[in-house]
């Protein structure tokens, strides 16, 4: 009998379980592990929903007419012309990229750090992953000089690989890879025959208005895939909902075939009310326009108050420019965090930080770092209120550091921050553990 492949919990869900265990068990966490959005749906949205909620019928398994013509306006608007045909909707962009790589085949290169589920989905299929890491700042997208290498070492040793993921904009690191280095990856691409998954399920969250993440799909029409839904930037990570772009050609028929065949047995079709919600939202009335911007402003603010913490006391982190997401690395403060707390990785800090400080944060080796890297990824999507009450006033307020319950959250790990590596210079200011 052929053994069960090996695979860990996703350490993102495995850290929300313990954060609800602690919670319950009456502890004070400040709970900086995961992504969830911490905002209130969308009114409008939320209407949508609960008026297809006698939409109880199995639909086609690619996505309603309805949800597959907004998804390509959706991208139209965004520089990639889409024909509704070439769009497959399914329960979430997660299952959408494990089915892709089921479709595609092969083994998968990912960006090193990248986000927790691409190694485990490729070992899931039956495939290997091929770690590639990154330009410094860059996130997302393997250094396309080092992919070129790996791809045709792999292949020499009788490896088969044939898709690289990128994220644009990247999690964990907060940052977006330049269009020069898209385009690099794009020739690669073509070059080596691979198939590019682009994960853009953040690229409504960018901070500057003349910024953007720049497709793949812009330099390699012809084998770039792209995927997206609603989780980040309308914040209904439950209801499930994801959407993937096809290319169009030979290639992307193939694959669009394949793809659909494997929805089929694994998930039949999406929720019908969800879908019409999502045709609404991805139809980008001036309330949903609104909503993201808010929620973009809302993660800036905070995200790079909170950033502050980190780069105050020496750690390293590059410039962030989307999403709700910092990773600091601690190796400046290699050498006293060792001497004084016995820290030798991300690993050893996470924990110290969640034991004695009662901070809750993930450390890099859940994101494909080695065990020695001192970096870990800070999530602020949680800090936003206890209550719809309170999220909705930091959706609104022009400075919402300034709210008393985000102002505690970033006092309480400023302070936790000075005192980890002040003691590490022989010095304390005796924070106490964050508990009730």
């Amino acid at each position: 009998m052929t053994a069960p492949v090996p695979v860990t919990m996703s350490a993102t869900l495995a850290a929300d379980e313990e954060f609800e265990r602690r919670r319950l068990a009456g502890e004070r966490v400040l709970f900086l592990a995961t992504g969830e959005i911490g905002l209130p749906v969308l009114p409008e949205l939320g209407e949508r929903l609960a008026s297809a909620v006698g939409r109880n019928a199995y639909g086609p398994v690619t996505g309603s007419v309805e949800v597959r013509e907004a998804a390509a306006g959706y991208w139209g608007r965004r520089g990639l012309p889409t024909d509704p045909a070439d769009v497959v909707c399914g329960p979430g962009s997660k299952p959408l990229l494990f089915a892709l790589l089921l479709a595609v085949g092969g083994d998968v290169v990912v960006p090193v750090p990248s986000w927790v589920s691409y190694a485990a989905h490729a070992r899931l299929a039956g495939f290997r992953s091929i770690p590639v890491n990154t330009r410094p700042g860059e996130g997302g997208v393997p250094d396309p000089v080092e992919l070129r290498t790996q791809v045709l070492a792999a292949r020499a040793s009788g490896r088969d690989p044939r898709a690289v993921v990128v994220t644009l904009p990247d999690n964990p690191t907060g940052t977006i890879a330049e269009p020069e280095t898209i385009r690099e990856l794009a020739l690669v691409a073509k070059e080596l025959d691979l198939v590019v998954i682009s994960d853009e399920i953040y690229c409504d969250l960018v901070f500057a208005p003349g910024d953007r993440a720049v497709s793949p799909a812009l330099f390699a029409p012809e084998r770039t895939v792209v995927t997206t839904g609603l989780t980040k930037n309308l914040a209904v990570g439950g209801w499930r909902l994801g959407v993937a772009r096809l290319p169009s050609g030979p290639l992307g028929s193939a694959l669009r075939e394949r793809l659909v065949s494997i929805a089929s047995q694994i998930w039949s079709s999406t929720a019908a009310p969800v879908q019409a919600a999502a045709a609404y939202a991805l139809a980008e009335p001036p309330e949903v326009v609104e909503r993201v911007a808010a929620s973009c402003r809302l993660h800036e603010r905070v995200v790079r108050r909170v950033a502050e913490a980190f780069t105050s006391v020496g750690a390293e982190l590059a410039p962030i420019r989307a999403t709700c997401y910092l990773y600091p690395d601690f190796e400046p403060l290699r050498e006293g965090l060792s001497r004084v707390h016995g820290i030798e990785g991300g690993d050893d800090l996470a924990a110290l930080l969640s034991t004695q400080y009662g901070v809750a944060l993930l450390p890099g080796t859940a994101f494909g770092e080695p065990s020695h890297s001192l970096r870990v990824r800070v999530a602020t999507s949680r800090l936003y209120g206890e209550t719809d009450a309170e999220r909705s006033a930091a959706l609104a307020s022009p400075d919402p550091v300034a709210l008393p319950w985000i102002k505690a959250s970033v006092d309480r790990i400023t302070d936790v921050m000075n005192d980890l590596t002040q003691r590490a210079r022989g010095e304390s200011l005796h924070v106490h553990p964050f508990r009730s």
